[in-house]
């Protein structure tokens, strides 16, 4: 009897009234003012976030990690107007699932979440103002996909090991912990501001690898922290800035009804299956994105030499982070 109770409770009432009310505002906005032709002039960056939108509720990627690439190298749109697009669409979406996550009341990391936000605030804010105008997007890409996939290898290493244990939160807590998801929240943030997103897939790295935390738990922990993120991210290029470009907007009102469902249905969905098979969808992912990123962007020589060295750097990395052990013998 207990069991159905906790179970009729699990109604996502939040997640519920803010479909109701984006929804509301949406169709009032452009039956008002007669914006139904931006379905036709964007439909391509509808498609794109149908399928982005459900990768970001299901994985540790945002849907900017999909609509990114797509956008600034197969739609010839500017980078700025692909980041601010992203900051805006996943201010809905992954908004949607984290609303969907706790009211399903769907297990999460909150040492995880607070602390690698928090540091992640200030690494946005630093990024946008001194690190954007200095990197280029497409090589600062390579990087990226090329750490993600060491990451992807070195776990579907660990996973393939029988006895590997997994962890539903932090074990030992300790202040040096603080102090290190601060920090990878920093970074991650930073890489947030160059595309969208960025601090959900990197800090996920580290849980699942250094603290080994169970992909179940970690994913819908990092689809939380890229929520907060992004929210903070729309606001600065919308209202502080004020950068916020009249086809990110239009491509903004085409997506939403879209995003609204498809990203809480991928956290539903993810939170139903297993943890290995999350595992794999997730290598699959960073695959593809690699393959993806090297087929659109036709790197060069030395830019393949990047990919090459930051490959056998992460994988250096990672496996190192991977046998440290680190829920027996803090560091």
């Amino acid at each position: 009897m207990s069991i159905d109770k906790t179970q009729k409770n699990k109604i996502p009432y939040l997640y519920i009234a803010f479909l109701i009310i984006v929804l509301s505002f949406w169709g009032y906005y452009v039956n008002s003012t007669n914006s139904f032709y931006v379905f036709a002039k964007h439909w391509a960056a509808v498609l794109t976030m149908i399928f982005g939108s459900f990768i970001a509720g299901s994985s540790p990627e945002g849907s900017a990690a999909i609509a990114y690439p797509v956008f600034t190298l197969l739609l010839k749109i500017e980078p700025a107007i692909a980041r601010n697009f992203a900051f805006a669409i996943q201010s809905i979406g992954m908004t949607s699932a984290s609303l969907l996550i706790l009211g399903l009341k769907i297990k999460v990391d909150w040492a995880y979440i607070k602390y690698v936000t928090f540091g992640g605030v200030f690494g946005l804010i630093f990024g946008t103002y001194y690190i954007v105008p200095l990197i280029s997007p497409p090589l600062a890409k390579l990087f990226f996909v090329s750490l993600w996939l060491s990451f992807g290898l070195v776990l579907w290493y660990e996973n393939l090991q029988p006895q590997r244990e997994v962890f539903d939160k932090i074990q030992n807590f300790v202040k040096s912990d603080m102090v290190r998801l601060i920090f990878f929240g920093l970074i991650g943030g930073m890489i947030s501001s160059l595309f969208g997103t960025g601090i959900n897939i990197f800090t996920f790295c580290l849980m699942t690898i250094y603290y080994r935390i169970n992909e179940k738990v970690a994913v819908p922990s990092s689809v939380i922290i890229m929520t907060l993120e992004t929210l903070l991210g729309f606001f600065i290029h919308g209202a502080v800035i004020g950068d916020f470009q009249p086809e990110a907007f239009e491509m903004w009102l085409a997506c939403i009804p879209f995003v609204a469902f498809f990203a809480p249905l991928g956290s539903f969905v993810i939170s139903k299956l297993p943890r290995k098979t999350i595992a794999t969808f997730l290598y699959i992912i960073l695959i593809v994105q690699f393959i993806g990123a090297i087929w659109v962007l036709k790197p060069s020589i030395p830019h393949l030499g990047l990919c090459a060295v930051t490959l056998l750097i992460g994988l250096g990395t990672f496996t190192y982070l991977a046998r440290l052990k680190r829920n027996n013998n803090p560091i």
